[in-house]
């Protein structure tokens, strides 16, 4: 069999954003401001009669513990680049739980693909094409632009092109926490909610790791998104005095710091992360990746 080629693509969690919908998908995303995490999504492609996927959820020692059959944005995504393939995507964080695996997911095949197909598109061009394939399917808004790059970033504007800061300021760890899924489709598909949404929006970027914690409370308090599970991990975050926030979109907790790993511990599994200091790139090509 044709050995494949393997793409990783880091996870975004998101603070607080600002939907805005444009003419066309090169004018509609979010802008916002968050983290790009070191935990992501691997993208394994071969060239294949008819387009098959494979989305796998693995522990630590890479034994499968979810699966799916079927990814209609990766479907999507292969049909418009023209291609088909037999992709399987891998990821250790729980899917749809405001991680930005479906980002992930999407840029990382593309980059793979790309590679695979020897396609001649920019990484730009790769990640329109997973932005737009987000935006078809209502799985997210800004964070195809925010897994281009690494650091804490604040997007200034929608779409793949625009502007975004980075930072490289985050010296504590992020903790996350998660209660189950919270299908983005549900949320970004409501106009009433993001019509709520753009209107509580800070509209600055932070100042720093904490100030980004501060914003993205008030936001989450406003959202009226924020689940009982949510609110019992913010409130035992708050008597501890550990910066924390909801996830967007997720029915999950992130907090900053050491001592959020003791307090949000008791209630699940916890995933601890740093930023990544990179977007998505080729990690294995002619050979398995290991």
């Amino acid at each position: 069999m044709e050995d494949p080629v393997v793409a990783w693509c880091p996870g975004h969690i998101s603070g607080y954003f600002k939907p805005v919908y444009g003419k066309d998908c090169k004018k509609t995303g979010s802008l916002g401001a968050g983290f790009v995490i070191n935990e992501g999504v691997i993208a394994e492609v071969r060239t294949a009669v008819s387009t098959e996927v494979q989305v796998l959820r693995v522990n630590e020692d890479r034994r499968v513990i979810e699966r799916a059959g079927r990814s209609p944005p990766i479907e999507y995504l292969a049909d418009r680049l023209g291609v088909r393939a037999a992709i399987t995507t891998r990821c250790r964080l729980p899917i749809a739980a405001g991680f930005g695996l479906s980002a992930a997911a999407l840029l990382a095949t593309a980059t793979a693909l790309n590679r695979l197909f020897s396609l001649g598109k920019s990484p730009q061009e790769c990640a329109f094409i997973a932005h737009e394939s987000e935006i078809m399917h209502h799985t997210g808004l800004g964070d195809v632009a925010a897994c281009q790059g690494g650091g804490r970033d604040c997007r200034l504007g929608p779409g793949i092109s625009a502007e975004i800061i980075r930072h490289y300021d985050v010296v504590e760890p992020v903790v996350a926490v998660t209660f189950g899924p919270l299908p983005s489709p549900h949320v970004l598909g409501s106009q009433q909610v993001m019509e709520h949404i753009a209107g509580i929006y800070p509209n600055r970027c932070p100042h720093d790791p904490p100030d980004l914690f501060r914003l993205s409370r008030e936001f989450a308090e406003k959202s009226g998104l924020i689940t009982p599970e949510v609110r019992g991990a913010l409130g035992r975050c708050d008597l501890e005095g550990v910066p924390a926030s909801m996830t967007m979109i997720g029915n999950g907790v992130f907090g900053y710091g050491q001592k959020a790993v003791d307090v949000l511990g008791p209630l699940g599994e916890i995933f601890l992360l740093g930023t990544s200091n990179e977007g998505v790139r080729i990690v294995s090509e002619g050979g398995e990746y290991r």
